[in-house]
């Protein structure tokens, strides 16, 4: 069954759902997982790919956007559909909406910052999961 985290910033925490996910990345990586990280909005993928590459000077996270890279070489895909249906590991979703395609992960990772928007989403997707009995984790990150 999916495992199911939420990361939320706390809320003295500087930065936003982005500046996280990068910290997950980077995180996520150290323990050798593949990543596929959805993004629907086509203008966030491009923002979040520049992002992951300025994000620290002290590490090198190898990523690309589905379809620009050789995925089967890059252990940290954007996707704005859930492609390619290989990846299995872990879905950090940045999407507001849980992806139809999430049961196919080993572990779905969702996102909450202090954006009005993104808590609602947020609190709307924790239900939802719970409401389907999908075991659910709370970290309390502080960027």
């Amino acid at each position: 069954m999916t495992h199911i985290k939420f990361y939320s910033l706390q809320e003295n925490s500087r930065g936003d759902y982005l500046q996280l996910a990068c910290r997950l990345v980077e995180r996520i990586r150290a323990d050798h997982l593949r990543i596929l990280i959805y993004c629907p909005d086509l203008e966030i993928a491009h923002s979040f790919d520049r992002l992951l590459w300025t994000f620290s000077q002290n590490s090198f996270l190898p990523h690309g956007l589905v379809n620009a890279v050789n995925s089967q070489w890059t252990p940290v895909l954007i996707s704005s559909d859930g492609q390619p249906e290989t990846e299995q590991q872990v879905l950090l979703n940045l999407s507001l909406e849980i992806p139809v395609f999430f049961e196919r992960f080993e572990r779905v990772c969702e996102l909450i910052d202090h954006a009005p928007q993104r808590i609602a989403a947020g609190r709307e997707r924790f239900r939802q999961y719970r409401e389907r009995g999908f075991p659910l984790e709370h970290h309390s990150i502080r960027l």
